[in-house]
């Protein structure tokens, strides 16, 4: 008897997490490695949230809690989604993972049919195929190309949608691409969906705040009312508030939908860290100013990156609308041999050669669904990038 379960054939292992283990690895034994493949602020957790946190421990706050969240945080996260987005929720609506990507999976496995199928925008965040395989879903891939600016049309969209439709992902400003929808942009996209009710939207906001050169961040619920009772609106606070390690992200929709996850949550994790619940309150009810603050580093180092890589002949690098990733075309490398020998044949022959001959550790496009790329994520400090795109162009020029 087979010991390991079929569906698991069906999926493969994170290649973000793969690249930053090879990364570490290399590190580990001595290479001189820049590790641009993580998709996580350089910046500490803000004091504040981290002195909630402590205070917590300190206040005996470390018991089980409800399974999807201490009431207090709930009513942070409505407080938040009204504060922020205009939406307005009840505590009953809103549920609290570990981390955002256990939302998304528990809306899924809460919802997914043999047969029915996921609509995904590509270049897309490379576990949301994964978790609609995992859950008996079909994901059909919908392109969103360079010359789009990496954003999804209608046309596309349309197109994409068949009566087996049971989801529409949808993720703004995107991980892996940074493309951020102006609200005309996504008007348009819900114009579509509202053609077709049985479609339910899912929209991963995770980069809300991490928006630039005056981008406003809209949501598809507010942006189309009508959608409101058939769409679960997901964030976290892992990105905009540097809290990736401590795990904890949310979302909102119908309360139907909230109680089956609940129900998937309370057979699997559980209730999320219930120190991490009581910072998760302080990070999003207390001051954001360090928002701002943290966003003009950013765009210093996507200035710097997108100005560096868009030198390179043979690179195309779009400046992005948010998030901390750029995602350059490749295009006019391909074919081409490096100085040590190794032939460009494809996206991931070009970031395994750059990693053996240059220690830069990025993460090939074919991971994201969209070829011949790759994404940088510029979380990182002015010198490493500077040094890292530095030898990447000197790479590149090595190339015949």
């Amino acid at each position: 008897m087979e010991l390991l379960s079929a569906t698991l054939k069906r999926v493969k292992p994170s290649p973000t997490i793969a690249v930053t283990t090879k990364a570490a690895e290399l590190k580990a034994a001595g290479r001189d490695i820049i590790a641009l493949g993580a998709g996580e602020p350089d910046f500490d957790t803000p004091q504040n949230i981290k002195d909630a946190g402590i205070a917590a421990i300190n206040a005996g706050k470390t018991k089980y809690t409800a399974v999807d969240g201490i009431p207090e945080l709930k009513q942070a996260i409505c407080a938040k989604f009204k504060r922020d987005n205009g939406l307005d929720y009840t505590p009953a609506q809103v549920s609290v993972g570990t981390g955002g990507k256990q939302i998304l999976y528990n809306a899924l496995m809460a919802t997914m049919n043999p047969g029915e199928e996921v609509v995904i925008p590509a270049p897309y965040w490379v576990s949301y195929p994964d978790m609609v395989l995992l859950a008996g879903g079909t994901p059909v891939i919908a392109p969103a190309t360079l010359e789009n600016n990496f954003k999804l049309t209608p046309k596309a969209l349309e197109e994409a949608i068949t009566p087996k439709t049971k989801w529409f992902i949808f993720n703004s400003p995107s991980n892996p691409t940074g493309a951020g929808y102006s609200r005309d942009e996504l008007k348009a996209l819900t114009d579509v969906l509202m053609r077709h009710p049985q479609v339910w939207v899912m929209s991963d906001d995770m980069y809300e705040h991490l928006a630039y050169d005056g981008f406003e961040f809209c949501t598809p619920a507010q942006v189309e009312p009508a959608l409101y009772d058939r769409t679960l609106t997901v964030n976290g606070v892992s990105k905009a508030y540097a809290m990736t390690g401590w795990r904890i992200g949310y979302a909102a929709g119908p309360e139907k939908l909230i109680a089956a996850m609940r129900k998937i949550q309370s057979q699997s994790t559980s209730n999320p860290c219930t120190i991490s619940q009581w910072a998760a309150i302080e990070a999003l009810s207390g001051t954001q100013d360090y928002i701002a603050e943290n966003n003009e580093t950013f765009v210093r180092r996507r200035n710097l990156v997108v100005e560096m890589l868009s030198a390179i002949p043979g690179v195309t690098c779009p400046t992005p609308e948010g998030a901390f990733y750029v995602y350059p075309s490749i295009a006019g490398l391909i074919g081409k041999t490096s100085a040590a020998g190794a032939e460009i044949t494809d996206d991931e022959a070009f970031a395994t050669a750059l990693l053996e001959e240059t220690g830069v550790a990025v993460v090939f496009g074919a991971a994201f669904g969209l070829s011949p790329n790759f994404r940088v994520s510029y979380a990182t400090s002015d010198a490493a990038l500077k040094e890292a795109c530095t030898r990447i162009q000197t790479f590149c020029a090595g190339l015949t």
